[in-house]
């Protein structure tokens, strides 16, 4: 499969920024795990504000199964865990979540599109395609898309996915200015304020590391799936693309407008790196799960990192996990710190059995690449 395209089109000037928007569940809804209308229609006049600013805005929101779970008597002790009902919830809930969002949207003469994705969406370069355009368009018709994560048919991501991670896919995916995070804290704290009350905000990130990754801890509210560590996980992914982000309270007034216009103190800004990746390596590098790890000795670790070439069997010295053809790997050195992620061209079963040979000692048929350098990323 080649690698994907650059998503910015220059074939037209455009005024005004490119904002993606996401809010999450804890942030609109209420003490009982309601939808919280006012919390909506707050969030709804921001966006209304960059729209006549001359800013196109996307929405990304999460609350279908908060919707959901009230209309069928459930919610609170009684909220199911299990990843089939929870589908079913979210399929009640998103036609009421976007109900709300439809008056919301209607009060300001503006009307809503719905979107409904998953991460492997941004894989499979058709559907990719057809995302794309689709944004595109309802942009252009003066729409705004409100995209949720399809959970009624998802699979893992259910489970294992969020919307800041989905959020920051569509930032690469419409080729987005600006991507802003909002949250129920004030944004990244240099501690946990509820364990250190000198706690204080994190205004500018240069570069995600891995000791700011351990200050964002873990995840957030039971309503929710994320929390302070997903959003700097999107937040890194954002700055990857290129992408500025900006992780803020939900509450703050005016948060969206501060947050396009660069206003000291709105939240935690997380600039882009100069060096950036395209759509699909991002798409390896964050929402592919790892099916197993593949070993590689220090000439083969060298060739990746510094000339960009394919990983051969003659390099390979491990192989770990069961994982398929196309499934995602990670690749670590001889002294097992894993510096690359990519997807498997070959088989754990297959490739075990010739790790180590050169190409001209494969069997005959077998593909010579264990990882393609267009299915292979980098990772700090």
């Amino acid at each position: 499969m080649s690698a994907q395209p650059e998503v910015r089109d220059t074939a037209a000037p455009r005024t005004g920024q490119v904002v993606v928007a996401k809010i999450g569940t804890s942030s609109i809804t209420d003490h009982h795990g309601d939808i919280d209308q006012a919390a909506v229609a707050k969030f709804v006049a921001e966006v209304a504000q960059l729209r006549a600013a001359g800013h196109r805005v996307v929405v990304v929101t999460s609350g279908a199964i908060a919707a959901g779970l009230p209309a069928i008597g459930l919610g609170g002790d009684r909220r199911p865990t299990d990843a089939v009902t929870l589908q079913a919830v979210s399929a009640i809930g998103q036609s009421r979540l976007m109900r709300v969002y439809d008056e919301s949207f209607a009060a300001h003469g503006l009307v809503a599109g719905q979107v409904l994705l998953a991460p492997l969406d941004f894989g499979i370069r058709q559907q990719y395609l057809h995302a794309r355009g689709t944004l595109a368009r309802l942009l252009e018709l003066g729409v705004v898309p409100v995209i949720n994560e399809n959970d009624a048919i998802a699979d893992d991501e259910i489970r294992f996915g969020d919307n800041d991670r989905l959020s920051a896919l569509v930032a690469q995916l419409i080729g987005a200015d600006l991507l802003v995070l909002l949250t129920d804290a004030p944004g990244l704290l240099t501690a946990d304020p509820r364990i250190d009350s000198q706690a204080s905000l994190i205004e500018e990130v240069l570069e995600v590391t891995a000791e700011l990754e351990r200050v964002a801890g873990g995840a957030g509210s039971a309503l929710g799936s994320g929390g302070m560590a997903s959003k700097v996980a999107a937040a890194k992914m954002a700055s990857w693309s290129g992408v500025r982000a900006v992780i803020a309270a939900a509450h703050r007034t005016d948060v969206l407008v501060d947050a396009v216009d660069g206003v000291a103190g709105v939240g935690t800004v997380v600039q882009p790196r100069a060096q950036r990746i395209g759509a699909r390596k991002l798409w390896i590098a964050f929402a592919v799960e790892s099916s197993g790890r593949i070993t590689v000795d220090e000439g083969a670790r060298r060739a990746l990192l510094e000339r960009g070439v394919s990983l051969l069997p003659a390099g390979v010295t491990g192989v770990s996990g069961g994982f398929l053809a196309d499934q995602g790997v990670e690749i670590a050195g001889p002294d097992g710190a894993v510096f690359a992620k990519g997807l498997a061209r070959v088989a754990a079963a297959d490739l075990a059995p010739v790790a180590g040979r050169r190409t001209t000692e494969l069997p005959e048929g077998m593909v010579h690449e264990v990882v393609h350098r267009d299915d292979l990323v980098i990772v700090p």
